[in-house]
């Protein structure tokens, strides 16, 4: 957060610095004979900096709830696959148990720091996973009675494997540099376009380029802060792990 603050005060002080320069090289009363011309074109800039803004915010705060409710589901399916051996009673059920268990251990402590750092995923739930596939595979190769519950595994299976997936795409995603490029040079359009109103009071005018210039910085901070779900100061946090450990081990507490 520190980080954010520090990036919207350099905005401003950005913005408050280069007002100064243009009042230092333009006197108020001649910028002031052009406003009619500056304020529609202004205007046009800032319209459309405005709905490039909305949809960049829209768009990333989407796909971060997106991120969110993959977790959850990932989770989800994680549960049911530890409660569909539980049922089970056939040799290595009692292990496919222990490992859901350890599969959400591992996603809270290990591969949720790796995301945030940007680091490689450790390879232990892709053991995991596999030794599931294999236990589901086994049971339904022997299936019997247990053959409905064999092919429950093995969807919800399909499912936890895919939500890892999208998991692992997410965290690597983010926007492109060149929409970056289009966010941060609009930003310094539209503030510099503010610039050149001619205001009687200068001190006004400060206050106006100051906010203006503190509301895009803030908005592109946000964008910042949700484009990548996994990292930064805002992100996906493994609740849906968490709580299906606690439901895992309360089943299990005698």
């Amino acid at each position: 957060m520190l980080t954010d603050a520090l990036i919207i005060v350099a905005c401003i002080v950005g913005a408050l610095v280069f007002l100064f320069l243009v009042t230092r090289t333009y006197a108020a009363p001649a910028r002031k004979e052009s406003n009619d011309f500056t304020g529609a074109v202004v205007a046009v800039i800032g319209t459309t900096y405005a709905v490039i803004l909305a949809f960049m915010l829209s768009g990333v705060w989407n796909q971060f709830q997106q991120a969110q409710t993959n977790e959850e589901q990932e989770a989800n399916a994680l549960v049911n696959v530890w409660r569909i051996a539980n049922q089970l009673q056939v040799p290595g059920a009692e292990q496919a148990r222990a490992d859901c268990l350890k599969y959400a251990d591992i996603a809270e402590q290990k591969e949720w720091p790796a995301m945030l750092d940007s680091k490689p995923l450790p390879q232990d739930n892709n053991v995991i996973i596999n030794q599931l596939w294999k236990f589901a595979g086994e049971v339904q190769a022997n299936s019997g009675k247990d053959s409905i519950a064999a092919y429950q595994m093995m969807e919800e299976l399909r499912l936890l494997t895919e939500y890892r997936r999208i998991r692992i795409m997410q965290s690597r995603e983010g926007l492109p540099a060149i929409l970056w490029a289009v966010l941060i040079v609009g930003g310094v359009i539209t503030v510099a376009a503010a610039c050149f109103f001619g205001v009687p009071s200068f001190h006004f005018h400060v206050l106006q380029v100051a906010i203006l210039s503190f509301l895009i910085s803030l908005v592109l901070v946000a964008i910042a802060d949700i484009d990548r779900p996994y990292q930064g100061n805002v992100y996906v946090q493994p609740a849906g792990f968490s709580f299906s450990k606690e439901m895992i081990t309360g089943q299990q507490a005698p």
